[in-house]
């Protein structure tokens, strides 16, 4: 019966409750511009010229071939008979490790080429930018505070009372 009693007078309650609602307008007390700080990074590039040594690439295989020719026909010319085929080996051997060495001195001496080189390094400056304003009121001994684009001179304020 006690839960019964308790059911009907919720219900009651509910069927009974009711709110209403108004609107106001409360003057401004003070408007404030408001402001953030932004850091700002400008690239600026620096370029230069630069002497950078360059080796020519190469193991000498070129002159060695040509020196190994050139001595295998000339060891071909001088000897005769037998000695005629071991004077062509002789002269393709010593003329390959002259063209190779030959060649090689040749490619020892590095050359320059010139370079640009460029490096980017970043100045920072700061600034303040505006954002808005904040404007101040007070309700019924609350402060209330609005942002906006411009100074306002009044706040709506919408009160609503349940009950």
């Amino acid at each position: 019966m006690k839960k019964v009693a308790f059911l009907l007078a919720v219900a009651a309650s509910m069927v009974m409750a009711e709110s209403f609602t108004w609107h106001e307008s409360v003057k401004v007390i003070r408007s404030e511009p408001t402001y953030r700080t932004v850091t700002i990074r400008t690239p600026i590039e620096e370029c230069w010229d630069e002497e950078v040594p360059v080796s020519r690439s190469g193991d000498g295989t070129l002159g060695a071939i040509i020196g190994g020719a050139a001595g295998g026909i000339l060891g071909h010319q001088v000897g005769g008979g037998s000695g005629k085929t071991a004077a062509t080996v002789g002269g393709a051997i010593i003329g390959t490790l002259v063209g190779k060495n030959l060649s090689e001195q040749g490619e020892a001496r590095p050359g320059y080429r010139i370079e640009r080189r460029c490096k980017t390094r970043y100045k920072e400056r700061t600034e303040n930018r505006f954002v808005g304003y904040k404007n101040y009121a007070r309700y019924k001994g609350q402060e209330i505070v609005k942002f906006s684009d411009e100074p306002l001179k009044r706040i709506d304020v919408t009160v609503t009372v349940s009950y």
